[in-house]
C-alpha cells in the first residue's frame, strides 16, 4: 500500500477503509516501513474520528493518546516497540467493542483480552444501582468534599438577584435574526448544542420532541452540534484544527440557518477517563478550564449567542467502563458551577457586558440538572434505572449508538435514521430540557410562541 492510498483512506468518512486500514497495520509480518505508514493512518484515523465511523466509538482518553502518537510521527520520531503494542492492543479492544455493540455476543477470551484492556485504564467500581451521594440540587447546607450545595452555591437552585437580572438583560437582546445577523421578522433564534456522545443522542431526541411542538416559536430553530467521541479537550484543541466546529458549521448549513443566527446553547461537557487527571478537585478543574475555552470559542465563532444553559453528566453508577464513571459524572457538576460563579464575581474572562470590557463569552445559567442518586428519586420523582442506561457499556444513556445515528441523521437526504429499540434514558434527558424551555422564566421567553407564555 502506499503512502498517498494511506492519506486517501484516513479520509475515508464512510469508516470501512478506516476499519480495513486499522486492522491491516496489526500484521506484524508487514515490512517496517510499511508498518509505519500504516501505524501512523491508524493514528491519524483515531485522532481524526470521522463523523459516523467506528472509529468515533474510541474513549476520549484515548482517542487524546492516539493524537499524542501521531503527533510524534509527524516529528519523525519513531514509535517504540511499547508504543507500537500499544496502538495495536487498542485495534483490537475498538473491534471487540464494535462487536458488542452490534449485538454479536464475545467468546470467553475476547471478553477476557477486553476486560484486561479496560482494567489497564483504572478501576471501575462494580454497577451499582445507588452510590449514597446526594444530588446537587438536594444538598444543601451539608457538604461534598468541601462544596457546598445548590446550583449556585450556597444552597441556592436559583441564581442570585443581581445574576439573574444581567442574564435577562441578555435574553432581551435575543431576536429573530436574518442570515447575516439582522434582526427581521421573519428571522431565525438557533438554540445549539455543544457536547459529546451522550449529549448527541439526548438533543437529537430534543430536536425530535421540538419539531412537533406546538408551543415553540415558529423562529426557533434546533440545531445538534454535539458529536461523538467529542471530550472537552478536543473542542478547544487548537492543534487539531478545531475539527468540531466545522461540523458544527456543516450542521448549521443543513438545517439552513448561520453562525450568526446562533443565539442560545446547551453545553454538555466531560474528559474521557478523567481518572487519570487525577482525584477531585483536580479532573473537575480541568473540565472547567475547558469548558471556559469552548465558551470562547462559541462567542468568538457566533458573535450573536447571547445566553448558555450548562448541563453536567447523567447517573453513572452502572457504568462498565472507565470512561466516566461514578464519583466523577457527580463531579463534574462543580466544574459547571464553578465557572457560573467565576462570572457572577466578574472574572474579566467570563465578561459579557461591552460596558464591562471586552466580551469573551455568554451569559451562562444552569439548565437542567439531571443528576440523581440511580433508583434513588430526588424531590421532582428523576431515577436513574438500569434499562435507562446502554447495557453495553454502562455510561451512555439507553438509545442508538451516537455515532451511528449522527452518520446517518445529518447528511443532505435528511433523517434517515430510524431506531426502534429501548430509548428511555435519552427520552429522559430530552423531556427534562422540554419542560426546562417550557417553564424556566430563562428559556421560555424566546422559546415559546407570545401567545403560550
Amino acid at each position: 500500500m502506499s503512502e498517498t492510498h494511506s492519506s486517501k483512506t484516513i479520509h475515508d468518512r464512510n469508516g470501512m477503509n478506516l476499519e480495513r486500514l486499522t486492522r491491516n497495520s496489526t500484521n506484524r509480518a508487514a515490512a517496517p516501513l510499511t508498518r509505519v505508514v500504516l501505524v501512523a493512518a491508524t493514528l491519524a484515523a483515531v485522532a481524526l474520528g470521522g463523523q459516523g465511523s467506528v472509529i468515533a466509538q474510541e474513549n476520549p482518553a484515548e482517542i487524546e493518546r492516539a493524537r499524542a502518537l501521531r503527533m510524534k510521527l509527524q516529528k519523525g520520531e519513531a514509535l517504540t516497540d511499547d508504543e507500537q503494542a500499544e496502538v495495536e492492543e487498542r485495534n483490537r479492544a475498538r473491534e471487540l467493542r464494535h462487536s458488542r455493540q452490534k449485538g454479536e455476543t464475545l467468546t470467553a477470551d475476547e471478553q477476557a483480552y477486553l476486560d484486561r484492556y479496560q482494567g489497564k485504564k483504572g478501576p471501575v467500581p462494580p454497577p451499582r444501582d445507588f452510590t449514597g451521594m446526594i444530588p446537587l440540587t438536594e444538598l444543601g447546607a451539608q457538604t461534598y468534599k468541601g462544596e457546598d450545595g445548590g446550583l449556585y452555591g450556597g444552597g441556592r437552585n436559583e441564581p442570585p438577584a443581581p445574576h439573574r437580572a444581567a442574564a435577562e438583560r441578555e435574553l432581551a437582546r435575543i431576536t429573530p435574526l436574518d442570515s447575516e445577523g439582522r434582526p427581521a421578522k421573519d428571522g431565525k433564534i438557533v438554540f445549539l448544542s455543544i457536547g459529546m456522545s451522550n449529549a448527541s443522542v439526548e438533543f437529537a431526541q430534543f430536536e425530535d420532541f421540538a419539531k412537533v411542538d406546538p408551543r415553540k416559536s415558529p423562529h426557533v430553530v434546533v440545531v445538534n452540534g454535539a458529536q461523538s467521541g467529542r471530550a472537552a479537550s478536543i473542542w478547544v484543541d487548537r492543534e487539531m484544527g478545531l475539527s468540531p466546529w466545522r461540523v458544527v458549521e456543516e450542521r448549521l448549513k443543513l438545517a439552513g440557518v448561520t453562525t450568526r443566527q446562533v443565539q442560545v446553547a446547551w453545553i454538555k461537557h466531560a474528559q474521557g477517563n478523567p481518572r487519570q487527571l487525577g482525584e477531585f478537585p483536580a479532573h473537575a478543574r480541568v473540565l472547567a478550564d475547558n469548558t471556559i475555552k469552548t465558551l470562547h470559542l462559541l462567542r468568538e465563532r457566533h458573535p450573536n449567542c447571547r445566553v448558555v444553559y450548562l448541563a453536567s453528566r447523567i447517573y453513572a453508577g452502572y457504568a462498565l467502563t472507565p470512561q466516566n464513571p461514578e464519583p466523577y459524572a457527580y463531579e463534574g457538576a462543580f466544574a459547571m458551577r464553578w465557572i457560573i460563579q467565576a462570572q457572577m464575581k466578574g472574572d474579566p474572562q467570563l465578561n459579557f457586558d461591552p460596558a464591562k470590557g471586552a466580551v469573551k463569552a455568554p451569559a451562562v445559567v444552569w439548565g437542567p440538572y439531571l443528576w440523581t442518586d440511580g433508583v434513588k428519586p430526588r424531590a421532582d420523582g428523576l431515577v436513574w434505572l438500569r434499562e435507562d442506561l446502554r447495557p453495553d457499556d454502562g455510561s451512555h444513556p439507553s438509545g442508538p449508538p451516537a455515532q451511528e445515528m449522527e452518520k446517518a441523521r445529518y447528511r443532505s437526504d435528511g433523517d434517515a435514521f430510524n431506531f426502534t429499540g429501548n430509548d428511555s434514558g435519552r427520552r429522559k434527558v430530552a423531556q427534562l430540557l422540554l419542560d426546562f424551555v417550557h417553564h424556566n422564566p430563562l428559556a421560555a421567553r424566546w422559546y415559546l410562541k407570545p401567545t403560550e407564555q
